[in-house]
């Protein structure tokens, strides 16, 4: 009985020692909600967006000038992420945002080499910006959050980036966690090469 408790207590702490530093108590939304709102117009969110803040995410490899290209097929988006990585170099990843396998209402967010989230979208006018939320529960009754920025362009006008950091107020998630990701003439997508 010791020794299953002792086991307990050790894997306990390893799990904790495993959480990102982004730990979070989970914030409460309407999730089903936005869904419902948003479902019918899932076509209008194809295409391509860039990555223009994120808060703190080391799942995240891509960290300069990441391009998502969203494609959909109907039911999901499939995705072809570029931009470069820690290292300086040129990167791909593929993955999808399909409807959320254990009937959740919210997409999931499922890229190679990594483990199937939550992606809400807490708000969107599908032509300029988007805000996108991701909320995980561990055990013990943490959880870790993501938050991103998207832009339909290189840049964004400063009237969607305010809109964006309202609706995260909105759900307690503190502007001051974001950081701008690396866009522009810098980028490869910029000089028109190929990735």
């Amino acid at each position: 009985m010791k020794t299953s408790l002792l086991f307990l207590a050790l894997t306990a702490f390893v799990a904790a020692d495993k959480i990102p530093t982004s730990s979070y108590r989970k914030m409460s939304l309407d999730e089903r909600s936005l869904y419902e709102q948003q479902r019918p117009n899932h076509p209008k969110y194809a295409g391509v967006w860039y990555e223009i803040a994120i808060t703190n995410n080391p799942y995240q490899l891509i960290r300069q000038c990441v391009r998502n290209e969203y494609t959909f097929d109907g039911t999901k988006f499939n995705v072809r992420s570029t931009g470069i990585d820690a290292r300086g170099s040129p990167m791909t990843r593929n993955g999808q945002v399909l409807p959320n396998p254990f009937g959740e209402a919210h997409l999931s967010v499922d890229y190679e080499g990594s483990w199937i989230a939550p992606y809400v979208i807490l708000d969107t006018d599908y032509e300029n910006f988007s805000c996108i939320y991701s909320c995980s529960g561990y055990n013990f009754g943490y959880y870790s959050d993501f938050a991103f920025i998207f832009s339909r362009s290189p840049t964004l006008a400063d009237r969607y980036y305010r809109r964006c950091e309202a609706a995260f107020m909105n759900i307690g998630v503190e502007p001051s966690r974001f950081s701008k990701t690396t866009q522009g003439s810098s980028c490869p997508y910029s000089s028109h090469r190929s990735w």
